[in-house]
């Protein structure tokens, strides 16, 4: 098998077209998805508030393979573990990938500073914050517009300061690991 194009400028590929890369991204995004479904089994002592340990694999990609890379990863699990936890197209699927796609776009825009001037804690924690936001804003406009809802962001925000930093140190430690520095090289240049 080889890769061909449907209509200019969209080229599938096929098994045999696959790059090291591409198969990085898929172990990543199957490895976020595990984390996720494993993290929905655990029960939260507050409701909606959960640590967040799939975003490690998120960060791990932006950091190593590029923005395009975390998003990939990122929608693939969002899709993915909605389709094992049976939550497709419910309102937590949709507040996840509002989450998702917030926490995105803060990456997006800090990304050109890593490493340089914010590493994966600072990223980690915007990404928590723009997550618990995009969320809140959905379920605000959307899903329970209450004129007291407000009310509860600052303890979410608390939450994902919290999250965040937990999430940004475990990146910072896995990206630390020489084995996981070989496979990223080869996985840039195979």
């Amino acid at each position: 098998m080889t890769a061909f194009t449907t209509e200019p400028g969209v080229t599938i590929s096929t098994p045999d077209t696959l790059t090291q890369r591409d198969r990085t991204i898929a172990a990543l995004a199957a490895i976020a998805i595990g984390v996720q479904v494993l993290e929905a089994a655990i029960p939260s002592p507050v409701p909606g508030i959960k640590p967040g340990l799939a975003n490690i694999v998120t960060l791990i990609a932006l950091l190593t393979l590029g923005w395009r890379a975390a998003v990939a990863v990122t929608l693939i699990r969002v899709v993915g573990a909605a389709l094992l936890l049976g939550t497709l197209l419910s309102p937590a699927f949709w507040l996840s990938l509002a989450g998702a796609l917030a926490a995105l776009a803060a990456l997006g825009l800090l990304r050109p500073l890593a490493p340089r001037h914010i590493g994966a804690l600072g990223l980690a924690i915007a990404a928590a914050m723009a997550h618990i936001t995009g969320q809140f804003l959905l379920a605000w406009g959307v899903i329970i517009p209450h004129p007291n809802l407000p009310l509860v962001l600052p303890p979410l925000l608390l939450a994902a300061l919290i999250a965040g930093s937990v999430t940004g140190i475990l990146a910072a430690h896995v990206l630390a690991d020489p084995r996981i520095q070989r496979h990223v090289r080869l996985a840039r240049h195979p």
